[in-house]
């Protein structure tokens, strides 16, 4: 276990990182980062980041990897949210990123985000028992949870922020009464279309997170609208008094207002306002705990064994009525053949062991659907489901491997040939065709060795003789991988054992 992780937190406002102590169960802060990039500001029309947005992005990258090192890889977690969920150009943002910061960058569903902020949350409100409702306006998104405990139980992500509302109703600086209405009439209709179950659920407390809900707390607090909460009333009095001020560069003279949110103070306050009129809130509190605590929690939790990614695997196989046992034993082979050919899979937290022991659990999901092509069926779903606690990059790859157990392989053209993912997909595909007829057969002499640019796999003699199907199965794979330049070739051993 490690003395310290780290969390990268890639806003669509703010670039944050959070370190901290562990302590058996509990974390304590010990320090914190902060580069006001401003991502969403650079997103054009045609949703790529300008080149000014993408250099303070790498500016701030290049500070926190000077205070990273010496981290080990699993003691870091980066996450993007919503201006790198919508930028064309993220990919490229995400692969000059990761070699400045020296950690992978994952970008995180809406939902995912809305997950790891209430876990942060939760462990930073007292009575976390009490049933919540939390708000984040971030820059480019706003996340709404209701959760009891640990657990969420309502999770929506909503397509408005603060930055992007800022430059949208007021792209000039200048704050009108009319302008302001309209940001809090377009930020009412987002949230009355997710208001009726959150409204029927029901809530003990209200909970705001992040740096808009502290500017607002901050603001009415020092305006004496509010003792130290965000009220209904306090929020009334400053959204009348922004249009008497008339511009965002007036904002300097609003008492508790840091400089740098001014850009974004209008759109968060629409927002906030709306969202306090169409859930019917009177009170909110402020929590210092949203995502950055909430990633280092699920980080803390991965090395615990508690990951949630785990979970959202079990759910998966019994919502899609998964064959347990024919997928423990793909999953057995698939992992005994990725160590012949990689052994540090040997360590069972490595990502790649994880990414194919979960393809194997859920290869077959797409038989809910249909026989036909149900590798297909498979990777859809796990591309586009909600997963808990997986990144989109991770969902990417597991709907990658599903998709490429069975079928051609020349669809994975993309796949650059010295990919890391050509062993896990070569054991899948292997591991799929051995049990294909589901008679539990075992493989006690079978292995698997790379062979120039290609594999070997070995394996009794008198199994093949005595299985022609799977003979015949295994010499289409040898097809299969000549057609993408990576030969296999069959050895068989002349090793006599019982086999059914």
């Amino acid at each position: 276990m490690f003395s310290h992780l780290a969390a990268v937190d890639l806003g669509s406002n703010s670039f944050r990182l959070e370190i901290a102590r562990v302590d058996g169960d509990l974390l304590y802060p010990v320090d914190d980062l902060k580069a006001a990039v401003r991502l969403a500001a650079g997103l054009g029309a045609d949703k790529r980041l300008d080149a000014a947005a993408f250099a303070r992005g790498l500016s701030a990258l290049a500070g926190f990897a000077e205070r990273l090192q010496g981290f080990p890889p699993e003691a870091v977690r980066a996450v993007g949210t919503n201006a790198l969920r919508v930028a064309r150009n993220a990919p490229e943002f995400v692969l000059q990123g990761q070699a400045i910061l020296g950690h992978p960058i994952e970008i995180v569903s809406g939902r995912e985000e809305a997950r790891l902020i209430y876990l942060g949350v939760a462990h930073a409100v007292p009575e976390p028992h009490r049933q919540t409702f939390v708000i984040d306006i971030g820059g480019g998104s706003t996340e709404v949870i209701i959760g009891r405990g640990f657990q969420p139980i309502l999770l929506e992500s909503l397509y408005m922020g603060c930055v992007s509302y800022s430059l949208r109703f007021f792209p000039d600086g200048k704050i009108t009464e009319g302008r302001l209405r309209e940001a809090r009439l377009a930020a009412a209709k987002e949230i009355e279309a997710i208001a009726l179950p959150f409204r029927a659920l029901g809530w003990e407390r209200a909970v705001g997170s992040s740096g808009s809900a502290k500017a607002i707390r901050d603001v009415l607090v020092a305006q004496g609208w509010s003792r130290e909460t965000i009220t209904r009333k306090g929020l009334q009095q400053l959204v009348k008094a922004l249009p008497t001020l008339g511009s965002i560069e007036a904002l300097k003279g609003l008492k508790g207002l840091k400089r740098d949110r001014q850009p974004v103070f209008p759109g968060a306050v629409a927002i906030m306002a709306a969202a306090f009129e169409v859930l019917g809130l009177e009170e909110m509190v402020f929590s210092e705990g949203a995502l950055r605590l909430g990633v280092l929690y699920d980080l803390l939790g991965r090395h615990h064994h508690q990951d949630i990614r785990e979970s959202s695997v079990e759910r998966f196989m019994e919502r899609y009525g998964v064959d347990r046992v024919h997928a423990g034993r793909v999953e057995t082979t698939a992992l005994e053949l990725a160590l012949d050919l990689r052994p540090e899979l040997a360590f069972e937290e490595h990502p790649d062991r994880l990414l194919l022991s979960w393809a194997a659990r859920l290869h077959e999901i797409g038989l809910s659907i249909a026989h036909a092509g149900h590798h297909k069926h498979g990777a859809y779903i796990l591309a586009h489901a909600d997963m808990p606690g997986f990144s989109r990059m991770e969902q990417a790859q597991l709907a990658r491997l599903v998709l490429s157990h069975r079928g051609k392989l020349e669809r994975l053209a993309e796949l650059p040939p010295g990919s890391p993912q050509w062993d896990l997909i070569f054991a899948l595909r292997i591991a799929a065709v051995l049990h294909r007829a589901r008679d539990g057969k075992r493989f006690d002499h079978l292995h698997a060795r790379r062979e120039g640019k290609g594999y070997a796999l070995r394996l009794p003699a008198t199994f093949l003789r005595r299985h022609p199907l799977t003979r015949a199965a295994l010499e289409d794979e040898t097809a299969q991988w000549a057609s993408v330049g990576m030969p296999l070739r069959l050895d068989p051993i002349p090793v006599t054992i019982n086999q059914p």
